[in-house]
């Protein structure tokens, strides 16, 4: 007699529940490359690796499933690319940098106990997973830590554009965008001490206003596709925990009222 064969696993219907009863059950959390820069003018900082690492390992603990997006700002930034280097290829060379910071994080989360994959929008077997969206979502089913790399894999992209992009594409709950502020203000706070902080911003008036939380691209993808976004500070400890706990942290960009509270 023949076997039954079992329906292929739909993503959308895959969802587990989050064992710590948390508010988000899914989330892409966006460092910049230049969070891992600590004190050092270039590179990684092994002090500030082993911190913001140990920051995802607690909100893992959570059990949130979590994806994270790296930029490269800390090993290289394609607008000082000079005269001698064309546009699309320095941005290649960004994209291969954000592999070396997946590979950093991987490697220390790792060491954590935390499970991780590095997927690449651009192929390169040796060193990680080709990204296929089926996989990603199934490897955070299972528990680990999936780390995008390689930003969306096309030149003229920037790494916030590939964060909104992987977050809608595995259908998560939020996007968790890591600053060194403590999210949107009224104006800004290194210039104007009577900036105010912002807790709830719409994507509209974000986009209208330049708020400079993500590129245009990227908070276009994340309004239309209805993906909010949470702006912190990652240097205040425990707040990546506190983000995907749904505490009161931030800002947070919505679709609804952006009343300034």
């Amino acid at each position: 007699m023949a076997k039954e064969r079992r329906p292929r696993d739909n993503p959308r219907k895959c969802r587990l529940r989050v064992r710590g009863g948390g508010r988000f059950k899914r989330v892409l959390l966006k460092l910049s490359g230049e969070a891992l820069l600590g004190k050092e003018p270039h590179g990684i900082d092994s002090a500030s690796l082993t911190h913001i690492c140990a920051e995802i390992r607690s909100a893992y603990k959570k059990g949130v499933q979590l994806a994270v997006v790296i930029g490269a700002g800390n090993i290289w930034r394609g607008q000082d690319r000079g005269e001698a280097i064309d546009r699309v290829t320095a941005d290649y060379m960004g994209m291969l940098a954000t592999i070396i910071n997946s590979l950093a994080l991987q490697d220390s989360l790792e060491g954590m106990g935390v499970p991780t994959r590095v997927q690449t929008a651009i192929e390169i077997s040796k060193l990680a997973e080709a990204y296929i969206r089926r996989r990603a979502i199934r490897h955070l089913e299972k528990g680990r830590v999936v780390i995008f790399a390689g930003g969306t894999g096309n030149p003229y992209f920037t790494t916030d554009t590939a964060a909104a992009l992987r977050a809608v594409e595995i259908e998560a709950d939020a996007v968790l965008k890591a600053t060194k502020v403590d999210g949107v203000y009224t104006d800004d706070p290194a210039r104007n001490k009577n900036a105010r902080l912002l807790s709830r911003v719409t994507f509209m008036d974000a986009i209208r206003r330049r708020l400079r939380v993500m590129d245009t691209t990227a908070l276009t993808l994340c309004m239309e596709n209805k993906m909010p976004i949470v702006v912190f500070n990652l240097r205040r400890k425990g707040n990546i925990a506190r983000a995907v706990s749904g505490d009161s942290v931030g800002t947070h960009i919505t679709e609804g009222d952006g009343r300034r509270h």
